[in-house]
């Protein structure tokens, strides 16, 4: 295991023969897009420049940062807690730009398909002018990248935030959307829908709401079914066996296993 978003995790998972990198995105202050699960520095993972471990009384805005500052913190050689088996490497946090550029590069060098892209829009409502800009904004900034590289075709944009995926249907239809869910959203698959206003290309809910009753209902819909985060070996059988369309996984060590046996 690599860490976290950053590329020595994208590179590994192409050398295992993933078919798809999953990714989460914020906007840096000069409005690069930066891979990132939060738009700040988490005190469990990142140093900050003087290579002091970030403080939790220290959160960085990212939205308040140009990516040049940004860089210069690690992110990468503090192990994980809750990834014991994590080889920590000194990494930065990577400009989408960058790993959509590598990663294509990367899977051509070693003879692999190209692989496709998950890309999450760290958005909340809450967030908006304090940790990110409004949603518009935020959409165009990241299809202008996956424009700009090559790779709109082969990649999904996922969120949580509604507002996010009724900005990218209206200004870039030639998109693919994932809806995700929250594992306390227990409200029906149409209740959901029709809060969004159409039907995406994805649902993907926390894998712990999966049952034989949900994926029909998807797939009557015509989506495909793909959870989040799936890491036990169990949990990934029973998926499986219930027909979901991926995984989303911190081991695809794991999932590539199963998937070669089957």
């Amino acid at each position: 295991m690599r860490p976290e978003n950053t590329w020595p995790a994208f590179a590994r998972a192409i050398e295992l023969g993933v078919t798809s990198l999953e990714m989460d995105v914020v906007i840096a202050g000069d409005g690069t897009v930066v891979v990132s699960h939060e738009p700040w520095f988490s005190a469990t993972l990142c140093r900050e420049p003087s290579g002091r471990p970030v403080r939790p009384f220290r959160r960085y805005n990212l939205y308040r940062m140009t990516y040049a500052e940004i860089a210069r913190f690690d992110c990468g050689s503090r192990r994980h807690p809750r990834f014991p088996q994590q080889e920590p490497v000194p990494a930065p946090k990577p400009r989408l730009e960058d790993v959509l550029r590598w990663s294509e590069a990367y899977a051509a060098e070693l003879g692999r398909p190209p692989v496709r892209y998950s890309i999450e829009i760290k958005s909340r409502p809450e967030w908006e002018g304090k940790y990110q800009p409004d949603p518009e904004t935020f959409v165009r900034r990241v299809q202008a990248v996956v424009a700009a590289c090559g790779v709109t075709a082969r990649t999904t944009l996922m969120s949580f935030d509604v507002r996010v995926l009724q900005v990218a249907r209206r200004l870039f239809p030639e998109l693919a959307l994932s809806l995700l869910v929250e594992h306390h959203d227990r409200r029906p698959l149409a209740d959901q829908l029709a809060r969004l206003g159409f039907v995406p290309e994805v649902y993907g809910p926390d894998y712990r709401l999966i049952t034989a009753k949900l994926v029909a209902e998807v797939h009557a819909r015509g989506m495909r079914l793909i959870p989040w985060t799936v890491n036990r070996v169990r949990d990934m059988q029973r998926l499986l066996r219930l027909g979901v369309d991926g995984l989303i996984t911190d081991y695809p060590d794991r999932a590539l296993a199963l998937l070669r046996q089957a």
